[in-house]
């Protein structure tokens, strides 16, 4: 959707187009390379949302997008500074390493072991008295490095609280799970400021040992604890609007082989986890939708000319209109449209999404781009073939 597309759509108060991007460490660079060829498409976004590292990539191209930048290479610029250029042993190991599960799992190993220099380092390489007695640790890496690369790729002043009459900026909506009271913790920058604490708060994975964040009194972990697709959260944050969908599913949703040991089960249990499970509420969303078309029907009716009513009716219902035009007008948004990019794989690891070496995250930026591409042209081909059938129809 074009820049001035967007903005009458939103003053006609029709639709906002939405990008939802899941957690998945590191193949949130899978979401950059979709992101990139979205963007060349000419597809912009009214709301960006996220969790975890879907949360980050949001912010930065939300961030870009409000500071009028290239977005796209401002999100790619941040994945290949998170890269490692790691190879490891090639030339002892080369013919070992020229498998690519093996360079996976070397370069996983690496990431678990020594961190990763610009977004968490391991407690065990930080001089402290306290990081030597892991049996009372709560955490294992510290996000300090990744606040201090967010700054590099953030502008502050680009999540500032949108104004209420601003109908040019982009909006952000992010998750994290509230610790203790065991609930969704939304950061949305038409209701607040959205700072790099805020960000780093959503990404805090703790079966992974990322450590929490505080923010405004409160201890938060990874909002993919709750949902790792926060399609409802933004339906929930802005319930007026009508909506059309692009949501990246980093985890495939279907696997031919079956797991053969122990490590592939909780390879396959993780990705059901984590994946896109949101056809379920966009049923249950379908039918509301019809459930309200139906009382906007009989509203119609009821206040037609040719319809006759006693005085008392006629106060009963003047009693429950506005809990009608509550219902009908505040909370009457229809999803029009869902597209789903989904990532492929070719092999089955468990660590792939702990794998920042400079090959994978190239790889899988690139796997992103022809994904979206693929589901780009697919969409254009369903379309065409909707449009040639509501001709002959016409014709018959």
């Amino acid at each position: 959707m074009k820049k001035s597309q967007k903005v009458q759509k939103t003053e006609n108060l029709e639709l906002e187009t939405v990008l939802v991007l899941q957690g998945g460490g590191s193949l949130g660079a899978y979401e950059c390379g979709v992101y990139k060829t979205l963007y060349e498409h000419g597809i912009e976004f009214d709301i960006l949302a996220g969790s975890s590292i879907g949360a980050i990539n949001a912010a930065i191209i939300c961030s870009a997008q409000n500071e009028n930048q290239d977005a796209p290479k401002v999100l790619e610029a941040f994945w290949l500074d998170l890269s490692e250029n790691f190879q490891p042993a090639i030339e002892l190991t080369r013919q070992a390493t020229a498998d690519d599960r093996t360079l996976a799992l070397m370069s996983s190993i690496y990431s678990v072991t020594y961190g990763n220099t610009k977004a968490f380092m391991p407690r065990w390489l930080i001089p402290d008295f306290a990081n030597y007695f892991p049996q009372n640790w709560n955490y294992m890496y510290d996000t300090s490095p990744l606040r201090s690369t967010l700054k590099r790729y953030v502008n502050p002043d680009g999540l500032k609280k949108i104004l209420a009459d601003d109908k040019d900026s982009c909006r952000l909506i992010i998750s994290a799970t509230d610790i203790q009271k065991g609930v969704p913790i939304i950061f949305d920058n038409k209701k607040m400021d959205v700072n790099i604490e805020k960000i780093v708060a959503c990404a805090g994975y703790p079966f992974y040992g990322i450590k929490w964040t505080e923010s405004d009194g409160r201890f938060l972990w990874d909002g993919s604890l709750l949902s790792n697709t926060p399609m409802l959260d933004v339906i929930h944050a802005s319930p007026k609007y009508d909506k059309e969908y692009y949501i990246v599913d980093v985890f495939p949703r279907e696997q031919k082989e079956l797991p053969n040991n122990m490590i592939e089960v909780w390879h396959r249990a993780r990705d059901i986890m984590f994946m896109d499970k949101t056809d379920k509420n966009v049923q249950l969303l379908k039918e509301i939708e019809k459930y309200l078309s139906l009382l906007k029907r009989i509203n119609t009716i009821i206040n037609g000319s040719d319809v006759r009513i006693d005085q008392k009716t006629k106060a009963r219902l003047d009693e429950i209109a506005p809990e009608y035009h509550d219902i009908a007008q505040r909370r009457g948004a229809v999803i029009k449209e869902v597209t789903r990019i989904g990532r492929r794989e070719s092999m089955h690891y468990l660590f792939e999404d702990a794998d920042f070496s400079e090959y994978r995250i190239r790889k899988l930026i690139a796997e992103g781009e022809q994904d979206a591409e693929r589901a780009i042209n697919q969409s254009k081909e369903k379309e065409a073939l909707s449009k040639n059938s509501i001709i002959e129809s016409a014709e018959q």
